[in-house]
């Protein structure tokens, strides 16, 4: 009984007519709760508010019992400790996340449109290596990059702030108070926002606001350079990977990961056991390996020996 509910509930699941039946059941009630959520911020709709929150209740009851599900399915999904593994895993946490502001957090509605990520997850955008893994592999190997330009920003900011406090502080007592008073002005300026409320009115002021406002455009232009080149990079790479379907079937191998491999990078693979590594499938996840790439016990590899 066990097994047959956790294939139900697993989500895309094509070949099963009921699990697939299941996922179009839960997308229908996301896109219910969602639109409830939203109908109950229009006051002219006051009348009918007792509807939308006993279709809000009802909803969320059937996420309780889905998240219960998954709970009691989880040793299917995972070999040791299961049941806390899923707790703390991504879909667990998104999925409690989503069930407690209706019942503790009510301020808390934010939290509410993770539901939306249960739709990413339905068509299982999330569990190949496409577009979603890609911007994750982009961020995380250009984390390094990307922090010391927001740290450049930032500094920007803080300076600009106290420039303009120098400048404003005595023509415009009240707006520039203080050197962090003109946080608000500085964050609008350099991120080219540009709401206009606070602006510098003496000479000085105004000349600096321009070279900010110049500056700004580039430092801004920083991160989004680093973003899309590691994009370039990242497409590059999976087409080369692509390049190698040409190799001799024959010559191809699968290998479950033990000790011999675990805990070892692609590179150090590729280069102490002359072994090239086309694929990674890590439990329901197909990685396309990078150079720093780490194996883990029980992968399963598709590669060939040079």
């Amino acid at each position: 009984m066990k097994k047959k509910v956790f294939d139900i509930i697993q989500i895309g699941d094509k070949s099963n007519k009921v699990s697939r039946a299941f996922d179009y059941f839960i997308l229908a009630n996301i896109l219910l709760n969602i639109s409830v959520m939203f109908f109950l911020t229009f006051e002219g709709l006051s009348g009918l508010f007792g509807v939308f929150k006993t279709i809000e209740y009802v909803t969320t009851i059937i996420f309780c019992i889905e998240y219960g599900l998954r709970i009691w399915t989880a040793p299917y999904l995972y070999r040791d400790k299961p049941y806390l593994r899923f707790l703390l895993s991504y879909d667990g946490i998104v999925d409690l996340l989503t069930i407690i502001p209706v019942f503790f957090l009510t301020g808390f509605v934010v939290f509410r449109m993770l539901r939306v990520v249960r739709i990413l997850h339905l068509f299982r955008i999330n569990a190949q290596y496409d577009s979603f893994n890609v911007i994750t592999e982009v961020l995380k190997k250009k984390r390094n990059q990307i922090i010391s330009s927001v740290f450049i920003i930032v500094v920007l900011l803080l300076a600009s702030s106290l420039c303009m406090y120098s400048a404003e502080h005595e023509a415009q007592p009240g707006v520039f108070e203080n050197a962090f008073s003109g946080i608000w002005w500085a964050v609008s300026t350099v991120l080219t926002v540009g709401y206009g409320d606070i602006y510098p009115v003496t000479i000085l002021g105004r000349c600096m606001a321009i070279l900010i406002a110049f500056l700004g455009v580039g430092v801004v232009a920083i991160p989004t350079g680093i973003i899309s080149a590691g994009f370039v990079e990242q497409y590059t790479h999976s087409q080369s990977v692509l390049d190698n379907n040409h190799a001799d079937l024959e010559e191809i191998l699968e290998i479950q990961v033990d000790k011999r491999f675990a805990k070892r990078t692609v590179a150090e693979l590729r280069k102490n056991e002359h072994l090239h590594i086309y694929m990674i499938l890590r439990e329901d996840m197909t990685v396309i390996p990078m150079e720093d790439t780490r194996l883990l016990n029980n992968d399963i590899i598709i590669c060939k020996f040079f």
